[in-house]
């Protein structure tokens, strides 16, 4: 059986940023990326809005708002230096009524306390001046909230990874884990339906939607450690190109009680289109990527609010995605986990699991966070 020093489970977003900034620090170490689909983000990582967040809305202190506010300009930064398309195409988050003031202040208020540069809180000429054409009695602008090409960012930095002799396994789906005396025996599917394994020393889980299952196979009960992933699909709508150039920035309602979402959004590609969504559906399956033209209406009227010029006919079904979001009690803001297992006897096993929105933000200082876990543990 092969041996190797480090085995990262799964290439999305995270995973290949902490391959590339492990192999950057340690290219002797000998260090493999197992992904089960043919090739990197074919789940969660390009299923998504593609939205570089500022970090205004979760817990002061929590890792979510740390990382994706150290995360923002180091995206930035990566982008420029590697030639990532991006756009800094700033965030209104509305008040559609008078009622709402108090929930943007309430926002405003945690992105100060969160460190978030560049917020304005905007009155409804204000709003009117940089978007003409919305409903809006106020608002916040968010000046660091951009998009970003999230298919040649995981290229440029599988291609880092690879640089510095990271080996990326691709069709290579884990199905077991077995502590051993010098580290852990990581049993796969190959590409040719064989069973086989290797050893590595450690083992760093960046599986996703699967994180809570490849924990339990190192032996983890996930509902003791608050590691059990309740997945929650999420369906977009396209808006027609001609009612697309109607809007100049990402534009937010209110975020959901409890954070359980940012609410039915505006967000656009980089080729000027705009979508609205992403709603939330409680999944009975990890992989459901089918949207419902039934809910086209709710679409519809959670936009009509305070996108008065969108009609029905402008809308159409367009993609979903799941998020990994972890199983806490209502009420309860759920955070990243990141931890090295020491407390569960498990040396050199990091776990990564809960890592939804604003985890592409905050890959590149999630993969620091990581490394350094590896770094001191060597």
């Amino acid at each position: 059986m092969e041996k190797l020093d480090i085995a990262i489970v799964g290439a999305g977003v995270v995973g290949l940023a902490v391959a590339a900034e492990i192999a950057r620090r340690q290219d002797e170490l000998a260090t493999i990326v197992l992904e089960r689909h043919g090739k990197f983000g074919q789940d969660t990582s390009s299923r998504n809005s593609e939205v570089i967040h500022a970090g205004m809305y979760y817990p002061t202190g929590s890792l979510k708002a740390k990382l994706c506010v150290a995360g923002n300009p180091l995206l930035y930064a990566f982008c420029d230096s590697n030639d990532v398309p991006y756009q800094r195409i700033g965030k209104l988050i509305v008040a559609r009524e008078e009622t709402e003031i108090a929930a943007i202040e309430k926002v405003y208020d945690q992105g100060v306390a969160n460190g978030v540069p560049g917020l304005t809180m905007l009155d409804g000429a204000a709003v009117k001046e940089r978007e003409p054409n919305v409903q809006a009695v106020a608002a916040i602008f968010s000046a660091t909230t951009g998009i970003i090409d999230s298919h040649k960012l995981m290229a440029r930095l599988e291609h880092q990874a690879t640089a510095n002799f990271a080996m990326l396994a691709y069709k290579h789906e884990v199905t077991a884990v077995r502590l051993a005396a010098d580290g852990y025996e990581v049993s796969f599917l190959g590409p040719d339906g064989r069973a086989d394994a290797i050893g590595c020393r450690w083992l760093i889980n960046c599986a996703g939607l699967y994180a809570d299952k490849i924990a339990a196979m190192c032996g983890i009960d996930t509902a003791a450690a608050g590691y059990d992933i309740n997945p929650v699909k999420g369906e977009y709508f396209s808006v027609a190109m001609g009612k697309s150039k109607l809007m100049n920035h990402l534009i937010y309602p209110p975020p959901l009680h409890g954070l359980k979402g940012l609410g039915t959004h505006v967000t656009k590609s980089l080729d000027g289109r705009a979508r609205l969504g992403p709603n939330v559906v409680n999944a009975t399956e990890r992989e459901d990527y089918d949207v419902d033209p039934g809910h086209l209406e709710e679409f519809y009227q959670a936009a009509a609010a305070y996108l008065p010029f969108i009609g029905r006919g402008d809308l159409a079904p367009d993609m979903a995605g799941m998020r990994p979001k972890l199983r806490v009690p209502e009420g309860t803001v759920a955070d990243f986990i990141i931890r090295h297992e020491t407390e569960w006897g498990l040396p050199g096993l990091v776990n990564l699991v809960g890592i939804e929105s604003p985890g592409l933000t905050a890959c590149l200082a999630i993969a620091r966070q990581v490394a350094d876990i590896v770094d001191a543990g060597l």
